[in-house]
């Protein structure tokens, strides 16, 4: 495997850049900044991509000799087309994209990632993309750390077009919340597509899947403190965006259910909260995961709905701005 991590033709090992939209940054973008500077595995430059540079206070980052900032303003900024130009900026062998409050639990994050990338799928798929596993922070709830756990178990995987009919909608799955991609694979894939609302990652691993017999990773052992407590009302917007961007990419998501791994979810989660002798915890998970089915339902079929009601559900108001609603 070490031998995998040298360019052949230069004897030289891997270059790792990592690449973070911010929107905001506080004391986590802080803490992240400092702990990859403490990886085993040397990162190349930190391409931060802002959004509004009145948000963006040196405090706190200074010091860090490989930080590269790059503003733009909320009107600019897109989940795909931002994280393209980040990529642009690169010259790396594997880029690294995270968002500003994904802290490294450890200083073997991107050696971890890179590693994922010597393996292949059963057919020699190659992988081009590995996605790290996603820790609760301290103040997250019990039911979210159970679905951290759901959605990042311990074990790694290599997943592929053979993994549909067992895994569905998961064999896509895949987050940059902290991901790595292979880059001259992903420019080879046209990149992310330039205008989403969310869910460019999947939407990308779906392409490379199907269409090209990729492999997508799972690194377990790349771990990142990653959690959030959404109220109903959040997650019936987030859950709302995630049903439009399929909507939006019925050649990766037409005849592929989603819903029958959330009723699972809601499931083994309703058990955990049992088991933890916590069984009124459950009618709120009920609750909750009512708000999501609703918002997903909504956003599947938002075509129908008039432009005033999605501006009312949705989580990204700036992308229906440039894209005009009804």
């Amino acid at each position: 495997m070490e031998e995998w991590f040298r360019k052949n033709e230069t004897g030289r090992r891997l270059k790792v850049d990592v690449v973070i939209p911010a929107y905001k940054p506080g004391k986590k973008f802080s803490r992240l900044l400092k702990m990859l500077e403490r990886q085993t595995w040397p990162v190349g430059k930190v391409i931060v991509m802002n959004t509004e540079k009145s948000f963006w206070n040196d405090h706190g980052f200074e010091g860090i000799g490989n930080l590269e900032v790059h503003h733009l303003t909320k009107e600019e900024f897109d989940h795909g087309d931002t994280r393209n130009r980040g990529m642009k900026l690169s010259r790396a062998d594997i880029v690294v994209f995270m968002t500003d409050d994904a802290v490294p639990a450890d200083e073997h994050l991107i050696e971890e990632l890179v590693k994922a990338f010597a393996q292949r799928g059963p057919e020699g798929e190659a992988v081009i993309m590995a996605y790290a596993r996603q820790l609760p922070d301290k103040d997250c709830a019990l039911a979210e750390r159970y679905t951290r756990s759901f959605n990042y178990p311990e074990e790694s995987c290599v997943k592929t077009k053979a993994d549909l009919k067992r895994l569905g909608i998961k064999t896509f799955f895949a987050s940059n919340v902290c991901c790595a991609y292979d880059r001259e694979k992903f420019w080879f894939q046209g990149g992310f597509i330039r205008r989403t609302i969310f869910n460019e990652d999947m939407i990308f691993a779906g392409r490379a899947v199907l269409q090209d017999d990729y492999a997508v990773a799972y690194a377990a052992e790349a771990r990142v403190i990653h959690s959030h407590n959404y109220n109903c009302r959040q997650q019936f917007k987030r859950n709302f965006d995630l049903a439009v961007s399929q909507a939006d990419h019925p050649e990766i998501f037409n005849g592929i259910r989603s819903e029958s791994e959330g009723i699972r979810l809601v499931k083994s989660t309703a058990r955990f909260l049992i088991r933890q002798k916590k069984p009124w915890l459950v009618p709120g998970l009920v609750v909750k995961s009512g708000f999501k089915y609703l918002g997903y339902r909504a956003g599947k079929c938002y075509r129908l709905l008039p432009g005033w009601m999605i501006l009312k559900c949705t989580m990204n108001r700036e992308y229906w701005k440039k894209q005009p609603v009804r």
